[in-house]
């Protein structure tokens, strides 16, 4: 009987624990050669992913008067600022101090532009589209503009979820493109998964080693908030564009 279980083994069970052992190690060895490789950068004063080659900032009032010549200029090695994302409005009447300032500046000095919404979960969505609204005016080369939600402020999941969808459909009837959402990993898992998977993701997520971890794909990956830039004297948040020189070109206004 001892033989018999022996030859069993040999025959039958030993060879799928092999195959099993050998697929799990080609899964992980492909992952890690596929992984993206952070390098640090001095410059930039950050690590940043290299196998991605469109990056960008994101800036509002906290970045004070920025030279948006110099950030346009900027260059170390193959990274430079490819776009940046500029706050425009919050909640229901509050326009960013330097919005005007950088959204004309940007322009200016070339650099893909987009506005973005910060988002008060507490109240209506269709009231703060109509801020963004009166407040934004998009133009061809311009990014999609941003809806920016990262707290619940007291609200329900359901009630996040119908405002939300009310200014989404507001601003998308407007401009005529579909809105991005930008919010953090934890966060959209926990109250927008599975009911906004039609719109483009911009997912924030530091300390992680690959990508961002959500369950779905996503188009702009904030990776860190103390990069440094010419020309703006306070942190920066960084961001990388997950797609190609034509996706990128693809996404903006007509």
């Amino acid at each position: 009987m001892a033989k018999k279980r022996k030859n069993i083994f040999r025959v039958f069970i030993l060879p799928v624990l092999l195959l099993a052992i050998a697929a799990t190690a080609t899964y992980y060895f492909t992952n890690y050669l596929n992984r993206p490789k952070f390098i640090r950068y001095p410059a930039f004063g950050i690590d940043i992913p290299e196998n991605y080659p469109i990056h960008g900032i994101d800036v509002s009032h906290h970045q004070r008067n920025i030279d948006w010549d110099a950030v346009k200029s900027m260059q170390v090695k193959q990274v430079k600022i490819g776009f940046s994302f500029i706050k425009a409005t919050e909640g229901l009447g509050r326009v960013d101090d330097a919005f005007r300032r950088n959204w004309f500046n940007a322009k200016q000095a070339g650099l893909p532009r987009g506005a973005y919404h910060y988002f008060l979960s507490n109240k209506s969505g269709k009231a703060q589209a109509e801020n963004f609204i009166e407040t934004v005016t998009l133009e061809s080369g311009d990014l999609p503009p941003v809806l920016d939600i990262e707290t619940a402020n007291g609200a329900s999941a359901e009630e996040i979820q119908q405002r939300v969808q009310d200014w989404l459909q507001l601003v998308e009837a407007r401009y005529h493109i579909k809105p991005i959402i930008y919010t953090y990993a934890d966060f959209y898992e926990q109250y927008l998964a599975g009911k906004f998977e039609n719109y483009p993701l911009w997912v924030a997520h530091y300390l992680v080693q690959d990508k961002p971890r959500v369950q779905r794909k996503w188009l702009f990956w904030q990776h860190n908030e103390k990069g440094k830039v010419d020309g703006i004297d306070a942190n920066v948040d960084f961001n990388v564009f997950n797609g190609d020189s034509s996706d990128f070109r693809s996404l903006l206004m007509k």
